[in-house]
């Protein structure tokens, strides 16, 4: 694997909960593999939606508790409108947009297309004619959505290879203006030249559809890498309702949570640069974590 110093890897958290040993263990592969591809490595704080009071604070000091830096200042997406307002713009120029008028409970009970994915959008305003439009937008405020031209969309993931995954119409910005999630990461990884995303391979249905966007959008390919989740011990992905999850929690108990992590990725050291000689990009753990919190 070439290293390429143009180029970054990144840990995006939403801060609507306080990070537990699974998002850790994520957010420190994702710095292996940035650092060992000779990337910088960057956090970017996602904040558009579900935010709580201080929890901003102790995912930073969770993270540099385990002895993880970053390039850069952190970046928060509530910062950044107006580069999503551009991107809508582009897409609307180009005839890709349209304005939706559905409810959440109108798309779950119309019909899908034959095979689509369940909460696919069936495409119910992508026709109104510009006097239903006007009429729909007496009643309540639009979306926009995107026109899409394809179906689906194939991506390469360095730990799963080729996948294809279904492409729909869906939301570029709610109708509380708001961007959606697709847009806003597709935009932000751009803008801060990540070309390497390593996350946990509950996205891994996401990135078809976030990498059509950006080959409308003009951006160049991205190197995708989903990483496994850890699970508990019924083999459901870990919560905070798991007990003690959390960095604080299990530190109080006297778990070092650095060592469990390393130790999960079969490599050993006492802080992230000690990792980097051993670790190999390639042999990152395919199957699941689980993990058992302590008694």
């Amino acid at each position: 694997m070439t290293a390429d110093v143009s180029g970054a890897g990144r840990f995006a958290p939403s801060p609507s909960g306080d990070l537990h040993v699974g998002n850790l263990r994520t957010a420190l592969l994702a710095w292996l593999w940035a650092r060992s591809t000779g990337r910088r490595f960057l956090l970017r704080i996602e904040d558009l939606d579900r935010v709580q009071a201080g929890v901003e604070e102790r995912q930073l000091a969770d993270l540099r508790a385990i002895g993880l830096d970053w390039d850069g200042p952190v970046v928060r997406q509530s910062e950044r409108q107006r580069m999503y307002d551009n991107a809508v713009e582009r897409l609307r120029a180009d005839g890709r947009t349209y304005p939706c008028f559905c409810t959440r409970r109108e798309i779950l009970d119309a019909p899908s297309a034959p095979h689509a994915p369940p909460g696919s959008y069936p495409g119910t305003c992508r026709d109104l004619t510009a006097f239903e439009q006007e009429r729909r937008s007496a009643e309540r405020p639009a979306a926009v959505r995107l026109s899409a031209d394809v179906d689906s969309w194939t991506i390469t993931d360095e730990l799963h290879g080729r996948f294809t995954g279904a492409v729909d119409d869906f939301v570029l910005r709610r109708n509380d203006g708001v961007p959606a999630y697709n847009l806003a990461v597709v935009v932000d990884d751009s803008e801060q030249g990540v070309d390497q995303i390593v996350r946990g391979d509950d996205l891994l249905t996401s990135a078809p559809r976030q990498a059509y966007l950006a080959s409308l959008l003009g951006y160049p390919d991205t190197t995708y890498v989903h990483v496994p989740l850890a699970l508990n011990s019924s083999g459901v992905r870990l919560a905070k309702r798991d007990g003690a999850v959390t960095r604080e929690a299990l530190e109080s108990r006297g778990v070092d949570v650095f060592h469990v992590i390393a130790e999960s990725l079969g490599i050993s050291g006492s802080r992230p640069a000690d990792l980097l000689g051993s670790f190999d990009p390639i042999r990152t753990p395919r199957d699941p974590w689980l993990f058992v919190p302590p008694t």
